[in-house]
């Protein structure tokens, strides 16, 4: 039995959200993002008990309107007195692990060739048609599959095309998704595609909470009668959203209110023009679900709190989010100003601020609480200073730090212990070299390394072992040609068998687990280079973010190493933590690698197929007890990962005009790259290739 929409407690940017697409699927979805444990999935599953009945044509797998069946159905040609049938609104819900095929269909290509027969099965997208389509964690889905989703949401369209023969049916449905962000973020632009999204999180009021779990309590011992108590109310709630279905098109959206919407969106300077567009129809929307017919300034300010937070220009480690003042004082200036009859003896600026003369509101209020503009805080994205000492390339972000008693000792001494530092500022973050894990893998799609995938280039093709679904037709045809004769063939029409089919071999790029090891001890702080090096491992993080890499941290400082966080998809959480990291203390460079080496094996266990690439980043010095070779210990971890095939990076930190190359040292005994600080940056390996062409020249 589904949980009833009108029981759940609390969530109301949530609900509202859900029921404004209800009223308009045009608005394009909506993403909710938020802790676990939320009622996320429970309050989008009962959305669909309160949808008014879809009424379709008999026997039609693509759920056509026997009112405007649609011309291209696969199913069709429809006769305009085809018999129709009445059945509720589907909920159909896609699972993270789903391939392309299930998702949009797919065509039996065997079939296609060898009889001529036009073969269609149909996926999600046409069992979505005019329902609702649910996809829980949506954040981990892959990226190809989130864009045909969205196209398809967009342009109300599904296409499926597979060497020429290609098949197109409707796909107009409510798009819903849900994800915890600490699991990860979708990327800026999959962001943008969705209509509203909505941050949620549990009640903090223990009432609430208690009548949360109370009426959770009354659902699981008594379904059917939890289910009749609130039968009224889902009964009124589906009566109200097909009364705002029908006010819809009736709702006028006015010059005033327009210039409401277009003001609140350059306001808050969001990009490109879909934020426009869906404002303005959630607007509508709301006003329809309010009952009225024509927009106002309130249906603005909802729309906007709906439809801006996560198409604000912002940094991708930032949370999405809007403010109130920025958005009412949007609205004010867009305001139109009601015209007044001068008046002589009226006098001026200064004056009393009496009544309008039409005896309605006071048109000069909402521009009397300041000067406009002049905001301290420079507006909704105007940010404070400029991190503290942070650098470029040269010693930045930690100039205030001393000297550290660890600095002056020889490697692989045993000296006194040094003070802990607060966190250094990371300096700012730049476009990085792409660091690849060599060979070619098949894990899972992604921007990084070479990968057999389903997606990519063709670089040749095999025998299929089961249905053809990335046919090669030149390898095909080539296979078939030598026995055409013994076939019988007499015209120009090719003879196919089964054993002919050749299925196509892609490569594209995997995402991997980029596991970072950061040398947080005294002698990263006391030359000053832990802002520099926090800013370039920033760098690396946000390549992987846009990579769609899965991240962990491990650092070393003091007496051990700490894994400051597990392999996880939220690139956020690594970089909040590395802002916050503080150092000083010992260099346990051998506890750091011994402790990757560990989260490495875990990770094998758990994820066969993800490849992981090891950055370490240090300067190479290692201290321990005294008595101890440190610099040995670390070479014999080293020596650990190499054996296990793990592929590695060394960033080299050390600076100073005398360089004793320990961590070159240490690259060779991972068997890694080794690369300076100042080299990641993708600008200075562009310039080295520029500075070889030029002297070959």
């Amino acid at each position: 039995m589904t949980y009833p929409f009108s029981a759940v407690v609390g969530m109301a940017d949530m609900r509202l959200a859900l029921l404004l697409n209800a009223v308009s699927p045009a608005i394009g979805g909506v993403l909710v993002r938020g802790e676990k444990g939320t009622a996320k999935s429970t309050a989008v599953r009962a959305l669909t008990a309160v949808l008014p009945p879809v009424a379709v044509v008999a026997g039609c797998r693509f759920a056509c309107d026997p009112a405007a069946p649609d011309p291209a159905c696969p199913d069709g040609p429809h006769d305009a007195g085809a018999p129709a049938a009445a059945r509720p609104a589907r909920l159909v819900e896609l699972p993270v692990g789903a391939s392309e095929d299930r998702v949009v269909g797919s065509l039996d290509l065997e079939r296609a060739l060898t009889e001529g027969v036009k073969a269609f099965e149909p996926g999600l997208l046409a069992a979505a048609h005019r329902g609702v389509l649910y996809v829980d964690e949506v954040n981990l889905l892959h990226d190809h599959l989130v864009d045909l989703l969205l196209d398809a949401a967009a342009m109300g369209t599904a296409y499926v095309e597979r060497e020429g023969v290609s098949v197109r049916h409707a796909a107009r449905f409510l798009l819903v998704g849900t994800m915890n962000p600490e699991e990860g973020e979708l990327r800026p632009q999959l962001l943008d595609r969705f209509g509203l999204t909505v941050e949620v999180a549990a009640p903090r009021d223990p009432a609430e909470r208690a009548e949360v779990v109370r009426r959770r309590f009354a659902a699981d011992a008594d379904p059917e009668g939890f289910a009749a108590t609130w039968a009224g109310e889902e009964s009124a709630l589906a009566t109200r959203i097909a009364g705002a279905r029908a006010r819809l098109p009736h709702v006028v959206l006015g010059d005033a209110a327009l210039r409401q919407v277009t003001g609140v969106c350059a306001a808050f300077d969001v990009d490109g023009l879909r934020a426009d567009l869906v404002t303005a129809r959630a607007a509508i929307a709301h006003a329809a679900w309010s009952g009225r017919e024509e927009v106002t300034e309130d249906d603005v300010r909802v729309a906007a709190r709906l439809a801006l937070p996560h198409r604000r220009r912002r940094n991708p480690f930032d949370a999405p989010g809007l403010d109130d003042e920025t958005l009412d004082q949007a609205l004010a200036d867009a305001r139109p100003e009601e015209p007044t009859d001068p008046d002589p003896t009226d006098p001026g600026p200064g004056g009393d601020d009496g009544p309008a003369p039409d005896g309605g509101p006071d048109a000069s209020s909402p521009e009397g609480g300041g000067p406009r503009g002049g905001a301290p805080d420079g507006g909704p994205d105007g940010g404070g200073p400029p991190p503290a000492a942070a650098g470029g390339a040269g010693d930045g972000g930690a100039a205030a730090q001393e000297p550290s008693p660890d600095d002056a000792a020889a490697p692989g001494s045993a000296p006194g212990s040094a003070p802990e530092r607060a966190a250094a500022a990371p300096a700012d973050p730049f476009r990085t070299r792409r660091l690849e894990v060599p060979g070619i893998g098949a894990g899972a799609a992604g921007r990084r390394s070479r990968a057999r995938s389903e997606r990519g280039r063709v670089v040749g093709s095999t025998r299929p072992a089961g249905p053809v679904t990335r046919l090669h037709l030149v390898d095909t045809v080539v296979a078939a040609a030598p026995h055409q004769r013994a076939r019988g063939r007499s015209g120009p029409a090719l003879r196919l068998a089964r054993e002919d089919l050749r299925q196509a071999t892609l490569e594209g790029r995997e995402g991997n687990l980029v596991l970072f090891v950061v040398d947080a001890s005294g002698s990263m702080g006391s030359r000053a280079r832990m802002g520099a090096v926090k800013g370039a491992v920033l760098s690396l993080l946000l390549d992987a973010y846009q990579r769609r890499d899965k991240v962990g941290l491990v650092t070393f400082r003091g007496g051990d190493a700490e894994l400051a966080l597990p392999p996880t998809w939220s690139v956020e959480a690594a970089a909040a933590r590395l802002r916050d990291l503080p150092t000083g203390g010992r260099t346990p460079l051998a506890a750091g690698l011994l402790r990757a080496h560990e989260v490495l094996r875990v990770e094998r266990v758990r994820e066969p197929q993800r490849r992981a690439l090891l950055v370490v980043v240090t300067d190479g010095r290692a201290t321990g007890a005294r008595g101890t070779d440190a610099l040995g210990q670390s070479r014999a971890a080293a020596g650990l990962l190499s054996a296990a095939g793990t592929a590695s990076v060394v960033v080299d930190c050390e600076s100073g005009p005398v360089r004793l190359g320990l961590a070159a040292q240490l690259g060779v005994a991972l068997g890694a790259q080794t690369l300076r600080l100042e080299q990641l940056a993708a600008e200075t390996l562009a310039g080295t290739v520029r500075a070889v062409r030029e002297a070959a020249a």
